[in-house]
């Protein structure tokens, strides 16, 4: 079985013996949703290959391909009367570097320009036509020279990546972000030229991808005919993959391997799936491109999973993300993320637009992350729709994260090397001491800000996020087991292999309790460890150490339970 990781031509997946998670039953669905259509998704879920799929169903010249492509997919047992019936004009937006203003111009008219160059060439039309667009010193004058050079056409246009671009530009210049958006700005122009274009028959469909509605309200007056299928619920599994899809691709994994599939599917459930794009409907969509690299990177060898159970590609992308927090109030935004960590969730106004001119608030920002993937829609309540951390992977780059964020704010240097022995110091020895001195070390120098209302839930807090920065164990917070929660759970996961695991529990005794506080809060931990150890899937577990660790918000105590 041959993995298409990082492969986004249909063509060649189709060909090449990939596999192949067939998306072709939503062309219909789109033909009927519209003419000018938005969907937007998370970066790696599968939008690219989506759109090659539809360049290559649409497109006149592929007509003889027709049924070595689609003849085995759902699209090819039922077709609709538009199959290759485009020329099909396909502009994709990354790639545009942002390192200065001009750098973001120049490039932005380069992509547009040899896109519109590529266009004729494959059509056929006279060489004499390229200088024409060539000439036009700005994007939206190219595309109007390309608009009259196809008089008498009908053209798809496919956009990739619309807003990939300005994803990175809002978070380095805000007020370039907004010029070029805006009335007279170079995007905004190019995209009010496509409206004219709609309008003079010549762009017959339009099928827009990207990220965030960013760019929406800055284009809407320029271009206020498309629709944006982005939360509806009959579009919520067109890009990513569902349950049965996932299960699906584990199968020949299964039929090589020993390894159980109940197991199997509920760890990649818990690692790459929660992602919900409307309240209605109750299934949740996996992202793709992160079980296509589980599947890539499994190692058949000894039937192990990735010692990463993310790409550090993806992971790259997910950093680059990160500078979001930054726009707007950094301290009300990492006010979410603290909320986010420690209760699970979050409430909002969702937006389906971002007017930056009215300013950026706490329902812009959490809107923003989660139309970014780091949080997902859960469910809806009269107060709003309420967010939450999709997945495993995202919880560990949000601790990774808030590390960062720990050490920015308090001018303090966290060891990875330090934690990394500290883990395996636990991991292989049954020593808990030196990650109590790395806890006792940070609560030390942390400011007062960070830790006002200090509690047990403050704690658990940082001691996950030092925890989180290595991939040994498979970390659970406050795992349901028969009506109670452990506060951290440290079990063994593929392919690493540990002498202990362990259960943690938390307490905090405050200072001006003293020694009587402390004694109390001992005793009480020690109770509450002991009850874990009596529950049949505690006692289950193999190689397991029960832990309990008493602070102050200094001192930092650590005592093994029997």
């Amino acid at each position: 079985m041959k993995i298409p990781y990082g492969e986004s031509n249909f063509k060649t997946v189709l060909t090449g013996g990939y596999v192949y998670v067939d998306k072709t039953a939503y062309i219909r669905k789109l033909e009927e949703a519209g003419k000018y259509l938005f969907l937007l998704r998370p970066r790696r879920f599968g939008k690219s290959l989506f759109v090659s799929m539809l360049e290559h169903y649409y497109d006149v010249l592929r007509r003889d391909e027709f049924d070595a492509l689609f003849g085995g997919l759902h699209i090819g047992q039922h077709p609709t009367a538009s199959r290759n019936g485009y020329q099909v004009l396909v502009m994709d937006f990354s790639g545009i570097s942002t390192d200065s203003r001009d750098n973001i111009f120049d490039a932005f008219c380069s992509k547009i320009n040899n896109t519109l160059l590529g266009f004729l060439e494959r059509y056929g039309y006279p060489r004499d036509y390229h200088a024409a667009i060539s000439a036009e010193a700005l994007p939206a004058n190219k595309v109007e020279a390309l608009l009259r050079i196809c008089q008498g056409q009908k053209i798809y246009l496919l956009i990739d990546e619309y807003d990939h671009f300005a994803n990175t530009l809002l978070a380095d210049d805000l007020e370039y972000f907004q010029q070029i958006m805006g009335k007279g700005g170079f995007v905004r122009a190019l995209f009010e030229v496509l409206k004219t274009g709609t309008r003079q028959g010549i762009l017959d469909r339009l099928f827009i991808t990207g990220v965030t509605p960013l760019m929406l309200d800055s284009l809407t007056s320029g271009f206020n005919i498309g629709e944006n299928l982005s939360l509806h619920e009959d579009f919520n599994t067109a890009q990513g993959f569902t349950k049965e899809e996932v299960a699906g691709l584990l199968h020949p994994l299964l039929a090589e391997c020993p390894l159980g599939e109940a197991q199997l599917m509920a760890d990649i459930t818990r690692w790459y799936n929660g992602y919900r794009f409307n309240a209605h409907t109750e299934e949740t969509v996996y992202n793709a491109d992160m079980v296509l690299y589980f599947l890539k990177n499994f190692r058949r060898k000894d039937c192990s999973y990735p010692e990463r159970m993310l790409d550090e590609n993806i992971a790259s992308d997910y950093r680059k993300i990160m500078a979001m927090f930054s726009i707007g109030d950094r301290d009300a935004n990492f006010a979410v993320l603290d909320e986010l960590i420690n209760q699970g969730e979050v409430v909002t106004r969702q937006r389906r637009k971002f007017e930056f001119d009215k300013g950026f608030d706490r329902d812009d920002f959490i809107s923003l992350i989660g139309y970014k993937g780091f949080v997902s829609l859960q469910r809806k309540t009269l107060a709003g729709e309420v967010f939450g951390i999709p997945n495993h992977v995202m919880e560990e780059l949000y601790f990774q994260y808030f590390k960062v964020e720990l050490e920015r704010r308090n001018q303090i240097s966290i060891s990875n090397r330090a934690l990394a022995l500290a883990v395996e110091a636990l991991a292989l020895h049954d020593d808990m001491q030196p990650l109590v001195t790395e806890m006792q070390q940070v609560l030390q120098a942390l400011s007062n800000r960070d830790f006002t209302n200090m509690d047990e839930k403050h704690l658990k807090t940082l001691l996950l996020t030092l925890l989180y920065q290595n991939p040994v164990y498979f970390i659970q917070s406050e795992r349901k087991l028969n009506q109670r929660y452990p506060d951290i759970l440290l079990l063994e996961r593929s392919p690493f292999v540990v002498n202990h695991q362990h259960l943690i529990e938390l307490k905090y005794a405050k200072k001006s309790g003293g020694e009587a506080a402390w004694k109390y809060k001992r005793e009480q931990g020690v109770q509450q460890v002991q009850g874990y150890l009596q529950l049949p899937e505690v006692a289950a577990l193999a190689k397991l150490s029960a832990w309990l660790v008493l602070t102050d918000g200094e001192q930092v105590e650590a005592a093994k339970v029997k």
